[in-house]
This record gives structure tokens, C-alpha cells and sequence, in this order.
């Protein structure tokens, strides 16, 4: 996935949770420390101290860690990204792996894989119920609305009742 992708969907969750967009200062953190740069070398690109790009960085960090439900920090961030999204972090243009251009990722909704069981055909299906925390993480249902689900398809693909999910 190519950094603008990545920016993309970064700035999409950050907006749904604070109804503001990345500023270029915060868009040239996230791209930086994929990169591995120090916040000396981002602020100097980007006209500031060093100091008030650790200030951001430190709030923006803080901001994906609550977004994401866990700790997020400079050494981490791409493979949190990579997991949450499901992104694969490429910044090669030529090297693709496994993914289409217009596809961002996808999110995985269940913490733990469902117990395979076999249908009438003899196919294996997946089967998962929901479980009290699945119901109480209202996280799960807004990442899903945020990705375009209505309350009908989140119900189903959680299997929950559409009162539950429309009530959240």
C-alpha cells in the first residue's frame, strides 16, 4: 500500500472520531516515522521546532491508540496500522503484494477464529456467536458504519438483532 493510501485511511478514522481532518504537520508524522525519520528531520521540513513536532506526534500517537483500542507509539505504528487495517506498507510503487489499488483493507471483526463446522454439503462454513463483549463494543459497529455498512448488514455480519445495532 502506497503512503497516500495509508494517509487516507489514517485520516478517515481520525475524522470519525473527532469530526476533524489531519492537518500537514500530523500527515508528515504519520508518513516520517513509517519512515523512520526523527521529529528533528520532519520539523525542519515542515517549518517547526523540533519540540512542537514531539508535541503533536505525542497527541497524534495518543489519538490512534484510543481509535485503535491499544497502545500506539513510533516503533509500532506500521504494524498497528498493518493489523487494524489489515494494510500491507509499501512504499514501492512497482511491489503490490496481494492487494488491489482500490481496496484499503478490511476489518477483521472477530477476535478469536470461529469454529469451523460443516454444512449439509459437506463445505466447512465458519460459525461464530456473539458474545456480551461483542454487544458492549459499539467500536466494532462504528469502524463498520464508517466503512459504508448500513445497520442491516452490521447486524448480520456481527449476527446481532437490528434493534441492538440500531440502538448503538
Amino acid at each position: 500500500m502506497e503512503i497516500r493510501e495509508v494517509l487516507q485511511f489514517v485520516d478517515e478514522l481520525v475524522y470519525a472520531k473527532t469530526g476533524q481532518y489531519l492537518n500537514d504537520l500530523q500527515r508528515g508524522i504519520i508518513e516520517g516515522t513509517l519512515k523512520r525519520q526523527k521529529y528533528a528531520d520532519i520539523a525542519d521540513f515542515y517549518g517547526c521546532t523540533p519540540g512542537h513536532a514531539k508535541d503533536v506526534g505525542y497527541e497524534l500517537l495518543k489519538l490512534l491508540s484510543d481509535i485503535f483500542d491499544e497502545p500506539v507509539n513510533k516503533q509500532n505504528l506500521k504494524s498497528v496500522l498493518e493489523r487494524q487495517g489489515n494494510l500491507n506498507i509499501n512504499f514501492n510503487r512497482t511491489h503490490i503484494i496481494g492487494a488491489k489499488k482500490n481496496i484499503i483493507g478490511y476489518i477483521n471483526i472477530c477476535s478469536d477464529r470461529p469454529a469451523k463446522t460443516s454444512d449439509y454439503n459437506g463445505f466447512e462454513k465458519s460459525q461464530s456467536k456473539p458474545t456480551n463483549t461483542d454487544i458492549s463494543d459499539t467500536t466494532t459497529i462504528e469502524k463498520l458504519r464508517h466503512f459504508g455498512l448500513n445497520d442491516e448488514q452490521i447486524a448480520d455480519a456481527l449476527k446481532l438483532p437490528i434493534e441492538v445495532v440500531s440502538s448503538i
